[in-house]
Parts: structure tokens; sequence; C-alpha cells
């Protein structure tokens, strides 16, 4: 069983939710697999050394809590299309899940929301979340209120998935960027 699948079941278990305050969407591979039809998905349990983990906080400005990474290796004629990663985080007192899918060049592609625990208004809209797509470290900023606009009302949610926008992308670069 994959890590992250582990993780979730785990965060379904201990959360006890009212139906309309959270809402469960697709797993990763789901998700992988309808953003990019027709594709092989491999997952691939990742633990980043001490160097890797202080590298990605540097670039990315962001804590990572884990040394364990569970990446989505998509391919397509076996050629790898997109490298996914699903990141849980906290935005208030309640996790959510995205996931982000990045193009083998290094681009942000699709950001997609797969659990969200905190109250529906909060959840950000795919209009705001396609914002996302090109987005590169090193070549935009990729932060709230600069190149990314606020959700009114929803100023949490908005800097949790901006912030760990950069973070999966910090992580790409660590762990697969070179391999270019």
């Amino acid at each position: 069983m994959a890590l992250l699948t582990l993780l979730f079941l785990i965060v379904y278990t201990l959360l006890s939710t009212d139906s309309l305050q959270a809402k469960e969407f697709k797993r990763p591979e789901q998700a992988l697999s309808q953003i990019y039809p027709g594709s092989q998905i491999e997952v691939r349990n990742i633990t980043l050394t001490r160097e890797q983990v202080e590298e990605v906080q540097r670039i990315s400005g962001v804590r990572l809590e884990s040394r364990l990474a569970s990446w989505y290796i998509v391919r397509k004629g076996g050629q790898i299309v997109a490298y996914g990663y699903a990141d849980i985080h906290r935005v208030r007192t309640h996790p959510e899940v995205v996931l982000y899918t990045i193009t083998p060049d290094g681009r942000l592609d699709v950001v997609e929301v797969l659990a969200f625990y905190e109250p529906l208004e909060y959840m950000p809209e795919d209009q705001w979340l396609r914002l996302f797509a090109g987005k590169q470290l090193g070549k935009d900023p990729i932060r709230l209120r600069r190149d990314i606009p606020n959700i009114t009302g929803s100023t949490l949610t908005a800097r949790a998935i901006t912030d760990n926008a950069r973070k999966v992308l910090a992580m790409w670069q660590i762990l697969f960027g070179s391999a270019r």
C-alpha cells in the first residue's frame, strides 16, 4: 500500500468532521489518471537526506514536516509526462490534501484539491487554482499577493496552497531536476 494511501486512511480515521464541513475528493492515482488519460502511474516512496530537507527548506522558505515523500511518476509511451505530489498540510485546524503536478521541465501543471476538511466556503475555486499553471521556481515569485492573488475570506487556504507549491517545486528540483 502506498505511503500516501496509508496517510489518507489515518487522517480520515482521526478526523470526525461534519459532512457539511469537509469534502473528500479523489485519490491521487484517480486524479492523475483523469488529468493524464492513458498514462501509467508509478509510486516512488523517497526518504530525503537531512541535507536535501535543508535545501528544500532554504529554496522554498517552507518547513518540511517529514523526510518521507511519495512521488507519482506519470508516463505515457514510456516517456515521463509529469511528476505528481499529494501534499497534506494543515490550514487552520484541519488538514487539506492538494495534488501538485509538475512537467518534466519543472513547471507546475495542475493544482487540485483532493480533500478539504475546513468549511467548504474556504475552499478555493478551480479558476484560482489554474493561476499556478506554468509557474516555475527561480522564474516566478509564487508568492501570495505578488503573482498569486489572495482569496477574500480564505487567506489561510490561499497561503497554504501557495507556500506548499514552492515547497513541492523545490522538492522536485532537488530530487528530479538534475535528472532531466
